[in-house]
């Protein structure tokens, strides 16, 4: 139910709050926090007091707010992205292994990517996705995966809103990237988000073939070895698969 002159609901508005941290920051002045908002300082200064009573954030000195411990624990204690972790973590550690380089895992949320784990290695080469962090899927392999397994219906949905701002890319060329995507099996975009490196991804899909997750690398573009890459990836895929129709049963 709302009750504000902008007609959001608490709830809305406690959502806005703490969403309002940006990536990598933990710890906000309640002036900034109440800007980043969009609140009256007064709103967000009495929100900000409930959410401390729950533990959902931590009061200091001189008015600042930090993300709290209790938020953390009750987002991780049954989410599936733990479960898709968890399952994935070990067939991460071993490609990463064989290649020393960036290995990510993603799901689709909308019509963006978001990375919900990554691992990586001094000296690999830059990797935008950042765990947590989302990327239109046109620009990553892993959301070009994703889409790719999708049902036709969620595609069709997609390339209707479909606009690239880069100009790079136009609806056909989207339609022909998922569907030469789904043909060949595998993912990969050189030099879209970094100029030198290059995105390879496959899915991870469930018994009747949809998309579940993405597990990609990020790799440079001068060692680009699809032979190599691709069959190990996949297998590594499978094997997430199997995992996770495990732990549903």
């Amino acid at each position: 139910m709302a009750n504000s002159e902008s007609g959001d609901s608490v709830v809305d508005r406690i959502v806005r709050v703490i969403a309002a941290f940006p990536d990598g920051v933990s710890t906000l002045q309640l002036s900034e926090l109440a800007g980043r908002s969009g609140l009256p300082l007064t709103t967000a200064h009495r929100l900000v007091r409930q959410l401390a009573q729950h533990g959902l954030v931590d009061l200091g000195d001189g008015g600042s707010v930090r993300l709290g411990l209790r938020l953390w624990e009750l987002v991780n204690r049954n989410s599936p992205a733990l479960v898709l972790r968890q399952a994935a973590l070990p067939f991460m550690e071993d490609i990463q292994q064989v290649l020393n380089q960036n290995v990510n895992l993603a799901v689709l949320d909308g019509w963006e990517v978001l990375f919900v784990e990554r691992l990586s290695r001094r000296g690999s080469v830059a990797n935008r996705a950042q765990i947590a962090g989302r990327m239109p899927v046109h620009i990553s392999s892993a959301g070009v995966a994703l889409m790719a397994f999708k049902p036709k219906g969620v595609q069709g949905e997609y390339l209707e809103q479909f606009a690239d701002p880069s100009g790079r890319l136009s609806r056909r060329d989207m339609r022909s990237l998922l569907a030469e995507t789904n043909l060949q099996g595998y993912a990969q975009l050189a030099g879209v988000v970094d100029p030198d490196t290059w995105g390879i991804a496959v899915p991870v899909l469930d018994r009747k073939r949809n998309a579940l997750a993405a597990l990609g690398v990020v790799v440079p573009l001068q060692e680009m070895r699809l032979h190599a890459l691709v069959p190990a990836l996949q297998t590594a895929a499978r094997g997430i698969g199997r995992q996770l129709g495990n732990a549903a049963l």
